[in-house]
């Protein structure tokens, strides 16, 4: 799981908040976290394997859409093995573990360990926070046909650059002046949350504005190619709605225990006394979202790609040279020079001699596959639509 928490464990001087979290249970909370992010690490890659029975297609060159829900996929991965290896060496080596932090060490591994592990996972999700930004960023400049083949270089520097920059800082300021005399107080501890759950709030705050905005903007798309709206063209709007829903939905059923739980660890810290009678309930409350962390926060990356692409199966091919990417659902039409390419043909079931009668409707289809991409219903009622409104 990811939490500000675990860096500031690795402060010898920590908070009673951080110490009744981290001290509950940790045999049982390291297990749940080995378990949940095994499986999801499993499943994630599993579903991204190729599979048996897709056509052989040539490979297509990834759109940014495609190439970012890729990245959200790897950020998940690397930031589940960091929580499998973390939580393994917390069950495996307690007297390792017990060095930790501790007031005129002279072993200095522990605390290496406790703040390289826990800045390994929090980059790694940050990083992820900020691709789903771009993704919903980018599916708004895809239908207004701002987005070309550079933007995603664009992408990769504010992702990247914003994760570590606020990571670097927020660890800083944590463990000023040294790792082994932590300042002590919520002043100094505040900007190394904010800089936490910066990403996470951005998400959930602005991701559904943006992805409201695409659908409106998908929805007059297909209504201006012909001037008519029909229905696979209103089952086809409905479905990209439906897969920004399911996204966001992930997101908030894997992340809200983490904002409920910093929420009721930031109230305890503020009493003078955590242990008070009238704090039981909110003791027990902070206790029972940190285990809900444990088995929601690595379980995303799996959860994620059944939002993007659905159950793809259990059939794995490896003879996956010759084959499509999972991540793209079909092979890209030639674009010509147009600033992004098409990654799904539309022209794959008719003759090939037929050409697109406009550019417009060209790229409308592309803008509009570039969202659908990864659901094969929805590619195959693009697909007859666009052959219906091009008189095939």
């Amino acid at each position: 799981m990811a939490s500000p928490r675990l860096e500031t464990y690795c402060c010898p001087n920590r908070d009673a908040a951080t110490q009744l979290v981290m001290n509950f249970q940790p045999q049982v909370f390291c297990g749940v976290c080995i378990g949940s992010a095994s499986a999801s690490l499993l499943l994630t890659i599993l579903q991204l394997l190729p599979k048996k029975g897709q056509s052989l297609r040539k490979m297509p060159k990834a759109s940014s859409s495609s190439t970012i829900l890729l990245l959200i996929s790897v950020c998940d991965i690397l930031g589940g093995s960091g929580v499998i290896f973390r939580s393994s060496v917390w069950l495996g080596f307690p007297s390792f573990i017990a060095n930790i932090s501790v007031a005129n060490g002279t072993d200095i591994w522990p605390s290496a360990f406790c703040v390289g592990s826990a800045m390994w996972i929090q980059l790694l999700y940050s990083a992820g926070f900020w691709w789903l930004f771009c993704y919903a960023v980018d599916s708004y400049l895809v239908v207004r046909r701002s987005a070309g083949r550079s933007t995603i270089v664009l992408y990769h520097m504010m992702a990247w650059g914003l994760a570590v920059l606020l990571c670097m800082e927020g660890v800083m300021l944590l463990y000023y002046p040294s790792l082994s005399s932590c300042e002590r107080g919520l002043e100094h501890a505040i900007p190394h949350y904010i800089t936490t759950y910066a990403p996470l709030l951005l998400v959930l705050v602005v991701n559904p504005v943006l992805f409201r905005r695409t659908v409106t903007a998908v929805a007059s798309l297909l209504k201006g190619r012909q001037g008519i709206y029909t229905e696979n063209e209103r089952r086809l709007g409905t479905e990209i709605q439906m897969r920004f829903f399911k996204i966001m939905l992930v997101f908030t059923v894997c992340w809200s225990s983490n904002i409920i739980n910093e929420s009721l660890l930031f109230y305890l810290e503020m009493q003078p006394d955590i242990n008070e009678t009238p704090l039981k309930n909110i003791r027990s409350a902070a206790l029972i979202t940190w285990i809900i962390m444990g088995v929601l926060n690595p379980m995303q990356g799996f959860l994620f790609t059944l939002a993007f692409y659905g159950w793809t199966g259990w059939r794995v091919d490896l003879k996956w040279q010759k084959r499509e990417i999972p991540w793209e659902s079909m092979s890209s039409s030639t674009v010509g020079d147009n600033d992004y390419p098409s990654p799904v043909n539309y022209q794959s079931n008719v003759h090939d001699s037929k050409k697109i009668s406009t550019t417009d409707s060209q790229q409308t289809d592309e803008a509009i596959s570039m969202l659908s991409e990864g659901n094969t219903s929805s590619d195959d009622r693009l697909t007859r639509s666009s052959a219906i409104y091009q008189g095939w």
